[in-house]
This record gives C-alpha cells, structure tokens and sequence, in this order.
C-alpha cells in the first residue's frame, strides 16, 4: 500500500501536459514509426500501416509535403541513410527498401532490395560510417547487411530464443550492436565475428526480485536508445532500455517515480534543449513521460522526486517517437490513429 501511495504521489507532483497538439495529415491508417531529420532540423519523415511513408516540413501546413505508397503491406520501420538524409531505408515485411526521395514519381520504385530476412522485420537502422544495415525480425535473428556492395555481412542467431524486437548500433564501437527482443534478453555483438560478447537476461533479474508485477507485465524489450556520438561526453557509453517490468539495474524509472502503467513501447535521447538531458518515453498506457534523468546522472541520487519532468496523454496506444532540436514543436509521436501528432516539451 504504501507504494502505491509513493507512486501515486510521484504522479501527482507533475501535471499532464494537455496543450492541444499539431495534427499532421498524410496517412490512412495507423502511424508505425518516425524518424527526425538531423540536416534538415524541421523535416520529419513517419510511416505507416497503409504502406506510406509521408514527408511532412513543420515550418508548412500541417499535411504531407510528400507522400510515397511504398508498400502494400506496413512499413514497420524507417531510417535515414547516414550523411544523405534524402535516401531511406524502409521495411515492409521480410524486405528493406531504398529510396531517393529526389527521384519523386507517382509509382516509387526502390533503387535497392534487401531480402535477406526469414519473417517480419521489426527495425531498421544504419550506421555511423553508412556502410552497415542492421535489421532484427521475429525470427529472433539480426541481419547485418553490407550496403556498399551490397550483400548480407553476417546473420546474428543463436542470441534470442524470440521475437527480436529491436536494434542499435554502437556508436562508439564501429562493429557492435546491441538488441533486445521478447525473450526478455539485452545482446551486445560484435557483428564483425558474428556473435553476443555481453548478455542481460531482465527475466533472470525480475524473477530474483519481489516484484509481483511480472505475470502481467513480463520483461520483454520493446525499444533501446543509444545517445548520439556529440552527447557521450555528457552521457557516457549507456543505453536506455524501454521494457514491461522492471528489473534490479541502475536507474529505474518506473511509476513509483509516476511513470508507465503498461509496457513502454519506444524511447529516445532528446534532440531539443541540452542535447540528451531527457529521455522521452511512450507506454501502452497511451501516455508519453519526459524524463530529466541529468538530475539523476549529475547529482548521482536514487531518490529523485523531480526526475519525471512532464506527462503528456496522447490518447491512443504509441507505436513510435522522436524529437527535433528546436524550442516549439520539438516531440513528435505516431500512435495507433492515423494522426501524427507534435507537441512542445519546455
């Protein structure tokens, strides 16, 4: 009971952020995932399950400046090819698409194919030097795909007995990833040899603790955040990890700090303010939590009242989000409508 009313309180010390949000129109069914454009600092580019990816520019009105049917089926996932933010990468079921958004046509043809995956893939990402796809898909494997060649690097199995739900690349490691899936399992590989050097097993973890929350809310890995390479001098080499239940690691923020309800779905380093300050979190709960976890990292506290910084209600379930270094209109969230909706985080 009393951390109940210790979560409940931490809650209630930071009010939901209601301002009404910009509504950007484009898609025709719900929105999958989004990514903000770094060279382009108001340009972000969102996908969806009606096979779209739209291009929207927040300085315009609020519909799509662009708007390609990629795919009958659903992207599932995008990334911006590193250095040549006008080529992306998209995936649709088992296959990676590429396309040169200069190259505008009512009928998108992609100039590259990857087809190396056996079932759906769930991310996407490439890496620093634009050499390297990493894709992780629900046969719990991670293909590493070569994009210079272009032909498939390695295949990183034997790590996840489940669905692989996500992928990331290193930033300070040219060969590493890391990756988390529904068996509850954080890999880190060296993809170069082809296999995990550093496991954490989140359900070994949670089933040593006292929680009584797991039977509901497992410890799947849902989302990994690295921060980007300019922000390790203040951040470190970390990761955060967006998961169910709980598990007995560092930092947990979780609603006993007036956090999720439900499982977190997806998470980012921010890109607005100081770069990297907060972690931004969206939950199956429907609600987006901006974290000042700095305090934390700067004053070297566990207890930390003020660590949950804001709560936003989106209203519907998030699916993705990402955040644009700009003061006003600087967090963007794709939930299960077909809305994208922007909010200002202060």
């Amino acid at each position: 009971m009393a951390e109940a009313e210790s979560s409940e309180a931490a809650a209630a010390r930071v009010p939901d952020k209601q301002s009404k949000p910009r509504r950007l129109k484009g898609h025709k069914d719900c929105t999958t995932s989004c990514i903000a454009s770094r060279d382009r600092p108001r340009v972000i580019v969102t996908s969806g399950e009606d096979g779209r990816v739209c291009w929207f520019d927040m300085r315009c009105k609020d519909v799509a400046r662009l708007v390609m049917d990629v795919s009958v089926e659903p992207v599932t996932s995008l990334c911006f090819k590193t250095g040549n933010e006008d080529m992306i990468y998209a995936s649709s079921g088992t296959e990676i698409k590429c396309f040169d958004v200069r190259l505008a046509t009512k009928e998108w043809k992609p100039l590259e194919n990857y087809n190396y995956n056996k079932e759906e893939i769930n991310k996407v990402v490439c890496n620093l030097k634009s050499s390297f796809l990493a894709a992780a898909d629900d046969s719990g494997e991670v293909k590493i795909i070569d994009i210079r060649q272009p032909c498939l690097y390695k295949t990183l199995r034997a790590g996840h007995t489940s669905i692989c739900n996500t992928v990331q690349f290193l930033p300070w490691r040219s060969y590493e990833v890391i990756s988390g899936g529904l068996d509850s399992m954080l890999l880190m590989w060296d993809f170069s040899k082809g296999r995990s050097h550093k496991v954490v097993d989140f359900g070994s973890l949670d089933a040593n603790s006292s929680s009584a929350g797991q039977c509901v809310n497992p410890a799947f890995v849902y989302a990994i955040a690295v921060p980007e390479i300019d922000m390790l001098d203040k951040s470190d080499k970390i990761c955060a990890v967006a998961r169910g239940q709980n598990g007995n690691r560092r930092l947990h923020l979780d609603y006993s700090l007036g956090g999720h309800t439900a499982a977190v779905s997806c998470l980012e380093f921010s890109l607005f303010g100081e770069r990297g300050k907060f972690i931004v979190s969206g939950g199956n709960d429907q609600l987006v939590k901006v974290w000042n976890w700095s305090s934390y990292r700067d004053l070297g506290i566990s207890d930390n009242n003020d660590i949950l910084h804001s709560t936003i209600n989106v209203g519907h379930k998030v699916n993705s989000l990402c955040t644009v270094p700009a003061d006003t209109d600087n967090l963007v969230v794709c939930d299960t409508s077909k809305v994208v909706k922007v909010y200002s985080v202060t």
